[in-house]
């Protein structure tokens, strides 16, 4: 395509700009806010105050060579008395640099000799323009090789732009930052290794982003994907299995003196039985535990769950629950069945309590109805009967078979307000009870709140028995730095909770205070309020009510976060009757390195809260858990010792652990500890376990039937078709003498087929793109095709100066030397299905190699190629035969200018405003 600047040149006799009139004010043109790439002119204003009639040779320079003036040369006549304005045409290079520069006006008096020089002061705008493009990167690897890709980067501005490089998935080859000159361009390579140990074919992208350090939020990023073709497949399967894990651990534990030990087997599997993942099942069976139950060990269990559609079906052990006041968790074995309609769930379960002796058997029914998306309200009803002749567990204890109605729900009020509650009514042969729930959720901006009472009457003989009580939580946000809390929590008293677990101490507490994030990577928190402690189990070892104030700071430096905590109290013992100061300080110190997390802890008090007045407690320990591999772990863990109100759990004083994949499907751990079990004050337990884990998946339905692949590589033109080995996945073959080849038993699936090129000659190339991705589906597959050999594109760029020589020009374009720019060009070959590119530079060669007979397109771009320059021919088409090496030559010429003049001049002139007088 021919580019033409035309320029209309206001003359009346060649080659001369004039605007002829007498004028009262002179000519202004705007030379403030020039952009490169732009032609423009301007305007010189000259008066001739003689009375004759002057001729004026004139000649225009500039301060810079990016600036050139269209016309170089020209003349003027001005008559006697009259001011004329002389156009100087600019053309301002795309390359032109941001800043001020001059036009200077060399005019000379025919007449007499005498010169004149006038200058114009003019200012070229910055221009920020970056590109980035992805340039080639590669169709396919295999893993275990290494993905490149390449990027153009250029600077299309006039603006000198120092840049950042990244890549948040690969490895760049260069430095991360560069300085890129006006119009300057650079290749980026990226790569990223890949994993020999991919299991299956997949598509990888690798990235490139480009941003201005002046401009970070102007971020570009480029992607380039290639497919990995794994070396080492996972073998599909014929078969849909069940992932089961089976495990036999030797568990031993010195318990107050006494040592037991034993065996303990479990067999755990979840998955679908079918290849649709319609029948969903679930199941458990661990045998009897050979030592004392505890936190670390797991207790007898059995069960079974079955889900289809709608359908859902548990027969076992499993903690069963009706609702939140008539049974709340409780473990058994029994069965339960649900199925859910479009709006209506049914269901119901039978438990008989495996930790709680007070209730033999109990049943319950229950249904929902779905009243909007989020809203549904239930109603049930659950019947117990009492274990007769058993010890009680608590003073609450059924005098006879009750009977339990309930109703509950949860209801949408707004998109920020949630409303559920329940009401429950109980009665026995003696006596009647009701209970009611009402629970509030607000999600606002800045405002959250959560409200919750609970009430229970003295006869009610659900999970809750003679139980009054509230919690709640504030928060508001007062900027994004501050913000407001406040919570209330009081315990519920008189539940039946299973002997399994001990209850934590009753708790009744208020607090308030303010968060303050003083930076991105640290807070600080001041909180006021009070607390009490009562301990349920006796003797009593703390029974107290404290007023404190606290300060907590969080603060993440480096690796490390830090966390710090001051507590002062005052504290009211109720059982020991004194009064006291209570003062807690804590730090906990976790970060990560080499692969493990450290997290180290420690504490100091002086309280009042115990048997003695300011008693002195130090609490302090450390966690370490190391991923040595991905098939190698170990856990540490060590604390001296716990608070007293921390008795109803199992206490580590310290643990080990130790995890280790012997190989796929095989595990291995082990573990030791010292412990403190639930409710024990200063005896140490020892426990240990050695637990191997076998992970089979079992076949549960067929899939699919083995298939086979066949075809024939024909010989185009090549030596020989016969010993080629070809790659599918994990299976080989090898051709005949005729070039046949046959693969057997493949499991149905998508494959790529591969050629082993060291079993070929160098330019032996397939007629068709290789690897070839086949969906291997019918029981017999074919491929047929053929070897031939590779053709080659070779050419060369070169610049063709037409008419008279202007070795400026010709250097600027050829040159890479110094801060001369170096031109180049992209040369894009392609066929049907392959496209390679290639920067290339004026005055040298180009070639494309080992490329497949046939029919190809090679397109020029011209890659941001000054505008003064056009490239001949960028489009070229032909046929390429085997082994042929097909020449090309790329002319890169000079446009040419067309100039076209204006035949009449143009008048203009201002009115005269005369003064008054």
């Amino acid at each position: 395509m021919i580019r033409t600047w035309t320029l209309f040149i206001v003359i009346s006799l060649f080659p001369v700009f004039i605007f002829s009139q007498h004028q009262s004010k002179p000519l202004t043109s705007k030379k403030d806010s020039l952009m490169p790439g732009m032609s423009t002119s301007i305007p010189f204003t000259l008066e001739n105050n003689s009375a004759e009639s002057k001729s004026y040779d004139i000649s225009v320079t500039t301060s810079n060579t990016f600036i050139t003036p269209i016309l170089a040369k020209g003349e003027l006549q001005i008559a006697p008395y009259e001011t004329s304005v002389y156009l100087v045409p600019l053309r301002i290079a795309a390359e032109t640099s941001q800043g001020n520069y001059s036009v200077t006006l060399n005019i000379k008096d025919r007449n007499n000799g005498i010169t004149l020089t006038k200058i114009s002061k003019i200012t070229v705008s910055g221009n920020r323009n970056l590109s980035v493009t992805a340039l080639d990167s590669q169709e396919f690897i295999r893993a275990g090789e290494t993905i490149r890709a390449t990027f153009l980067l250029k600077n299309n501005g006039n603006i000198t732009e120092h840049i950042t490089l990244e890549s948040k998935n690969a490895i760049l080859d260069a430095q991360p930052s560069l300085v890129l000159e006006p119009n300057e361009s650079k290749i980026i390579s990226i790569h990223k290794v890949t994993s020999p140990d991919l299991r299956q074919n997949e598509f990888q992208n690798i990235n490139l982003s480009v941003y201005s350090n002046g401009n970070p939020e102007e971020n570009q990023s480029v992607y380039a994907s290639t497919q990995v073709i794994s070396v080492k497949p996972s073998e599909e399967d014929l078969y849909h299995r069940l992932p089961v894990a089976v495990s036999l651990s030797f568990i031993g534990m010195q318990n107050m003196g006494v040592y037991n030990d034993g065996f303990q087997g479990e067999i755990y599997g979840k998955g679908t039985l079918d290849k649709d993942n319609k029948n969903q099942v679930e199941f458990r069976a661990v045998t009897h535990n050979p030592i004392e139950l505890n936190t670390f060990t797991q207790y007898e269990e059995y069960f079974l769950n079955y889900k289809r559609d709608k359908l859902f079906i548990h027969l076992g052990d499993k903690t069963y629950s009706s609702s939140y006041l008539t049974e709340f968790a409780r473990y058994g074995r029994g069965a339960e069945i649900r199925y859910d309609f479009n709006k209506v769930t049914l269901g119901g379960f039978y438990n008989h309590p495996r930790f709680f002796r007070d209730i033999q058997d109990e049943f319950n029914m229950y249904s929902t109805f779905k009243i909007r998306k989020e809203s549904e309200l239930s109603v049930g009803y659950l019947y117990k009967t009492p274990r007769a002749g058993e010890n009680r567990y608590s003073d609450i204890r059924l005098d006879s078979d009750a009977h339990l109605p309930y109703t509950k729900g949860k209801f949408k009020i707004s998109k920020n307000i949630n409303v559920s509650g329940e009401l429950a009514y109980s009665t026995t042969k003696k006596n009647n009870g009701t209970a009611y729930l009402l629970q509030a959720d607000a999600i606002f901006e800045k405002f959250n709140a959560s409200l919750m009472y609970v009430k229970a009457s003295p006869d009610f003989a659900g999970y809750f028995t003679n139980t009054n009580t509230f919690n709640g939580n504030i928060s508001y946000n007062i900027s994004k730095k501050l913000s407001f809390f406040a919570n209330y929590m009081q315990d519920a008293k008189n539940f039946q909770r299973d002997t399994l677990l001990l209850a934590a101490p009753y708790r009744k507490y208020f607090q308030y205070g303010i968060q303050y994030k003083y930076m991105p990577s640290g807070f600080i928190i001041l909180n006021n309020g009070y607390q009490t402690y009562k301990d349920r189990l006796e003797p009593k070892q703390f029974d107290y009510y404290e007023r404190f104030f606290k300060i907590s700071i969080n603060q993440q430096i480096g690796v490390f976060q830090i966390n710090i905590d001051g507590q002062f109290g005052k504290t009211d013992n109720y059982l020991t009757g004194f009064s006291g100061n209570s003062s807690f300080y804590s730090a906990n110190l976790s970060f990560q390195k080499f692969r493990t997390s450290f997290n180290l802890f420690g504490s100091y008090a002086v309280s009042s809260r115990y048997q003695l007045e300011n008693q002195k407690n130090f609490y302090y320990g450390a966690r370490i858990f190391s991923r040595f591999s991905d098939k190698t772990s170990l856990s540490l863990f060590y604390q001296n010792n716990y608070m007293p109100e921390e008795y109803f759990k199992d206490r580590n004083l310290f643990e080990l652990i130790f995890h280790q994949q012997l190989f796929p499907g095989n595990e291995l751990d082990l573990s030791g500890r010292y412990s403190l079990q639930r409710g024990a004050i200063g005896d140490k337990d020892f426990i240990f376990s050695m637990r191997y884990t076998w992970r089979p998946n079992i076949p549960v339905q067929k899939t699919a039937e083995y298939v086979t692949l066949a075809g024939n590589i024909s010989n185009l033109g090549i030596k020989n078709t016969e010993g080629i080995r070809l790659m599918l996945g994990s299976y080989l073959s090898a051709t005949d003498k005729e070039g046949n080849y046959f693969f057997k038993n493949v499991i149905p699936g998508n494959y790529f087929l591969e050629i082993d090129r060291s079993t070929t000659e160098i330019n032996d190339i397939p007629t068709q793109t290789f690897p070839v991705a086949l969906a291997l589906i019918n029981k017999e597959n074919i491929l047929n095709f053929g070897l031939t050999t590779a053709a080659n594109v070779k050419g060369h760029i070169q610049f063709l100066e037409k008419g008279e020589k202007d070795q400026t020009d010709i250097e600027q374009l050829l040159s890479s030397k110094g801060k001369k720019k170096k031109e180049s060009i992209i040369v894009e070959a392609t066929n049907n299905d392959q496209t390679y590119r290639k920067i290339c530079f004026i005055g040298e060669d180009f070639d494309f190699t080992y490329l497949r007979p046939g029919d190809w397109k090679v397109k020029v771009y011209r890659n941001g190629l000054d505008k003064r320059y056009k490239i001949s021919i960028d489009k070229f088409q032909f046929t390429l035969k085997p082994a042929e090496t097909k020449k090309l030559s790329i002319n890169i010429v000079k446009q040419q200018i067309e100039i076209k003049y204006q035949q009449e001049s143009l008048q203009v002139g201002y009115n005269e405003i005369k003064k008054k007088k």
